[in-house]
């Protein structure tokens, strides 16, 4: 019997055999557990000769009335005892089979997740958080389907064939070859019905992702859904996505109960053929009637079993198509960050040396031949309209994409050459678009230094960065909840957490990102206070769209079109009279 595996199946098959094989300590007892089930089912045809023979001894009168009570128990008590083993072992594999399949899965969603992690910048450009949410649920648990219910069904039940076809033979040869040519049409239907179960299957969990992306855009920015009145619009933007949804699962439950129905109806043709042929007397058989009904028996088991292996096909290719596309992932090139120690702290020098970037190779450059020089303890700021390169030029440092040509050096060496956590622990990021955990605001400040931060270590980073000011008014203080996304505080408060954990991880350089754009005036004033003790003793970059926050650093770089167009103090800037002078003209006349 064919299940219509192709080629690159076989490769997935090994794959996930990969996780299952560290519990083979469980599979062998299950396994055995297996066929001593197959081998008691078995047994269930000659209990039926025997019942049908009493049946019959007692019609005709010729039951031999010695046996008594005794003989009267004799097959219930085999039956009872025969299905009280059969159970237990029916439920040790299949406890057994699921604790290793979703030990496998939790392993295999582990690493899946651990992988998202390491996925280069470029890998989420071209990927929606939507469909890799739905492939870490959705998917993985049609893996986890596959391996730990198809897979028991697939074992147990194509042993179960196997030993009613034994069966079938102990009482006749000749009827089981007959009913045996209907083997290959069962064949070929199995493989056209996994066919359409994997082409469906890979529809559904795509759809899956477009179900979660949708959903999770809308609830993310139902503020903006609101005050939009966009709450319709969205509704039958999800309805169209959850339609599609609906009828890919009734056409794959389509395709399965048919093919259920077609199989069946050709075993049940074929037993048709042999009952004619048996009734007419066109078939010589030397078979009685109590063995005539135990093979009927024999066969109904078959058929049961058959049903159960039709219906895990349908999930095993569920579980195939959704093992491709998690794999696909796992293949995918991560990041190799290497080690960091504490003794990789730079001075902060930085050099950008003819650096030129683009994201793709059919885009244009987003920078083009940048110069740029930042001593030590220096605070040099990068301004310019929206679109000029500024985010992206800070986004090189940390290495989230490798430049297109040029090189930067970092205390002289190129990034390149340092192992990417190494290079990654020298920068300190405080940018507009704060990030925040759904957890306390002490673990918020601590974040990417929670083994080595003492609670002294937050404290003291937050009375720097003002938190304790508005933390002091809470219930619970700095253990009181950020909320998602720190949804549960003010964006001045939430700027305040971001600078003190900048604070707390005390790297050498610092990037500012329009870190106060967004802030009202007393906001901002407590967020520069804050952030003037961040900048004390380390190399500073300041990303800033209003001009009048960059007045006093030591340089102004001054971008336009993804260039350097000038350069210089902001007096000496004012004093020239250039871009930098119309855009501070510009930004004071509004």
């Amino acid at each position: 019997m064919t299940l219509g595996l192709k080629p690159e199946t076989h490769v997935i098959l090994k794959r996930l055999l990969v996780y299952v094989r560290p519990y083979r300590f469980v599979i062998i007892p299950a396994g055995l557990a297996i066929v001593i089930y197959a081998l008691v089912t078995g047994l269930v045809p000659f209990f039926m000769e025997d019942i049908f023979e009493q049946l019959r001894d007692d019609m005709l009168g010729s039951a031999n009335e010695a046996d008594g009570l005794l003989g009267a128990l004799k097959v219930p008590l085999l039956l009872a005892g025969v299905f009280a083993l059969r159970g237990t072992m029916d439920f040790l594999t299949i406890y057994g089979l699921s604790w290793v399949g979703r030990s496998a899965i939790r392993d295999l969603r582990r690493d899946l997740f651990r992988q998202y992690l390491y996925l280069p910048a470029s890998y989420y450009d071209r990927h929606t958080t939507g469909d890799l949410v739905s492939r870490l649920t959705f998917n993985t648990e049609q893996i986890a389907e596959a391996v730990s219910n198809a897979i028991v069904i697939l074992v147990r039940d194509c042993l179960l064939v196997a030993v009613m076809i034994g069966v079938m033979m102990v009482f006749s040869v000749e009827l089981t070859l007959i009913l045996g040519v209907i083997g290959p049409i069962v064949a070929v239907l199995l493989t056209i019905m996994s066919r359409a179960f994997r082409r469906y299957s890979t529809k559904i969990q795509n759809s899956m992702g477009d179900v979660t992306r949708m959903a999770g855009q809308a609830l993310r920015g139902q503020r903006v859904v609101k005050i939009f009145s966009g709450q319709e619009y969205e509704t039958n933007k999800f309805g169209g996505i959850n339609q599609r949804n609906f009828r890919l699962h009734l056409r794959m439950v389509a395709a399965r109960t048919f093919g259920d129905v077609i199989t069946q109806y050709v075993v049940v043709l074929g037993i048709a053929v042999i009952l004619f042929l048996v009734f007419s007397g066109w078939l010589s058989q030397d078979i009685n009637s109590p063995e005539f009904i135990a093979f009927i028996t024999a066969v109904a088991v078959l058929l049961t079993a058959l049903k159960r292996l039709i219906n895990m096909n349908a999930t095993l290719q569920r579980g195939i198509a959704a093992g491709d596309s998690v794999f696909s992932i796992l293949e995918e090139p991560a990041e190799q960050i290497g080690d960091a120690t504490s003794s990789d702290r730079v001075t902060g020098a930085l050099e950008f040396a003819d650096v030129s970037f683009r994201y793709g190779e059919d885009q244009d450059e987003v920078l083009q031949h940048v110069n740029l020089t930042l001593e030590p303890g220096q605070t040099v700021a990068i301004v310019g309209r929206s679109g000029s390169g500024k985010s992206t030029l800070v986004g090189l440092l940390p290495r989230f994409y490798d430049v297109t040509s040029g090189v930067i050096r970092l205390d002289g060496k190129d990034i390149r050459d340092y192992p990417l956590q190494t290079l990654r622990s020298q920068f300190s990021f405080v940018s507009q678009d704060v990030v925040l955990f759904d957890d306390t605001i002490a673990r918020n400040i601590a974040y990417g230094a929670m083994s080595d931060a003492s609670r002294a270590d937050i404290e003291r980073a937050a009375e720097f960065a003002y938190v304790t000011r508005f933390s002091a008014e809470l219930p619970e203080g700095l253990d009181a909840p950020a909320g998602e996304g720190g949804t549960l505080l003010s964006g001045g408060q939430r700027q305040r957490i971001a600078i003190a954990r900048a604070l707390l991880r005390d790297a050498p350089v610092l990037v500012l990102d329009e870190a106060t754009s967004s802030l009202d005036s007393e906001s901002e004033r407590q967020v520069q206070s804050a952030l003037t003790e961040l900048m004390e003793g380390r190399s500073t970059l300041i990303i800033a769209h209003r001009l009048s926050t960059v007045e006093r650093a030591d340089r102004i770089i001054v971008m336009r079109d993804g260039q350097i167009v000038e350069t210089g103090s902001h007096t000496e800037l004012l004093a020239a009279d250039g871009y930098y002078a119309s855009l501070y003209r510009l930004q004071f006349a509004e």
